[in-house]
C-alpha cells in the first residue's frame, strides 16, 4: 500500500472549531479535571465540568482517612462540603460551571460498597443530554479506582449516544500524576488501540497560562499537602508538564488489523 493511500483523507489531529463550541469535562474527583485538564477549560470560557465522585458518604468513619487526615481534616468535619467549596473556587478562576454526583469516593466505601461503571453511565448521560455538549472530555482512567471506573463509564455513555445527529465528540485527558506511573498510560492506550475507540493526540487550540492554572490549583487548599508529599505536584507545576489530550474515533479504514499486533 501507497503512502500517500495510507494517508488519504486523514484530519491529521486536525479538530473542527465548531467541535469546541460546547465543552463538558468529566472529573473523577473535586481537582482532578482542573489538576489535568485546567488550561484546556481557561481557554474555551463556559465549559462545565461533571465531578462524579462529589457525593457525602453515608458517614464519615470515627477517624478520618489518611488522605482526609493530611489535609488537615478531623472527626466530624464535613469533607465534601469543604472540597466543593474548594472546586466552586478553582473553576471561578477559570471561568467553568461545576455540576457535582453524588456518587461516593472509594475511600469511605468497602471494594463491594462502590459503585460500577454501569452505576454512573445513567446519571452521566443525563447530565450529557441536557448539557448537549459538542466535546467531552474524559480521563484516561489511571491506578485509583475511581478514575478507572470513570473512563469505564465514560466508554458506556460514549457507546450508547453514537450514531445521534447530536452526539458529542470524545476526548480523554491524561490523568495529572497518575500517567507518569511506569507503564500504566500505555497499558490504556493499548486497551483502546483494541476498540473502536483509537486514541490519537488531537489539534486543539489551548492558550497556556500557567499562572492561571496555579491559582486554580491554589484553591484545593485541603488536597495541597497529600499531592505534594505523594504525587510530585510542586515539581510537576514547577516544570510546567503540558497537558496531553487524546481523540477517540475509529481507526481510519483498513488500519484496524494494526490492533492485531498488540
Amino acid at each position: 500500500m501507497s503512502q500517500r493511500s495510507l494517508t488519504e483523507g486523514l484530519t491529521w489531529g486536525l479538530v473542527e472549531q465548531s467541535v469546541l463550541h460546547r465543552l463538558l469535562v468529566i472529573s473523577p474527583h473535586l481537582d482532578d479535571a482542573v489538576l489535568s485538564a485546567g488550561e484546556l477549560i481557561a481557554s474555551y470560557p463556559g465549559s462545565a465540568v461533571v465531578t462524579v465522585f462529589a457525593g457525602r458518604p453515608p458517614r464519615y468513619p470515627a477517624k478520618p482517612t489518611a488522605w482526609d487526615a493530611a489535609g488537615g481534616f478531623g472527626s466530624g468535619d464535613d469533607v465534601v462540603a469543604a472540597r466543593r467549596k474548594e472546586d466552586s473556587g478553582a473553576l471561578d478562576v477559570l471561568g467553568a460551571s461545576a455540576i457535582w454526583l453524588d456518587f461516593v469516593d472509594h475511600q469511605y466505601l468497602g471494594t463491594r460498597e462502590r459503585p460500577r461503571a454501569a452505576d454512573i453511565a445513567p446519571a452521566l448521560i443525563e447530565v450529557v443530554k441536557s448539557m448537549r455538549p459538542t466535546a467531552v472530555f474524559m480521563p484516561m482512567g489511571i491506578a485509583n479506582p475511581d478514575h478507572v471506573v470513570t473512563h469505564e463509564a465514560g466508554l458506556m455513555v460514549r457507546a450508547g449516544l453514537d450514531g445521534r445527529a447530536s452526539a458529542p465528540q470524545w476526548f480523554c485527558y491524561q490523568d495529572a500524576g497518575y500517567s507518569h506511573l511506569p507503564g500504566l498510560l500505555a497499558w490504556r492506550i493499548s486497551r483502546l488501540m483494541r476498540s473502536s475507540a483509537w486514541p490519537t493526540p488531537p489539534v486543539i487550540p489551548v492558550r497556556p497560562d500557567p499562572v492561571r492554572k496555579r491559582a486554580a490549583v491554589a484553591n484545593y487548599r485541603s488536597q495541597l499537602p497529600p499531592l505534594r508529599a505523594e504525587h510530585g505536584l510542586d515539581e510537576r507545576l514547577a516544570a510546567n508538564v503540558p497537558e496531553q489530550l487524546w481523540h477517540l474515533a475509529p481507526p481510519p479504514k483498513g488500519w484496524e488489523r494494526l490492533a492485531w499486533d498488540l
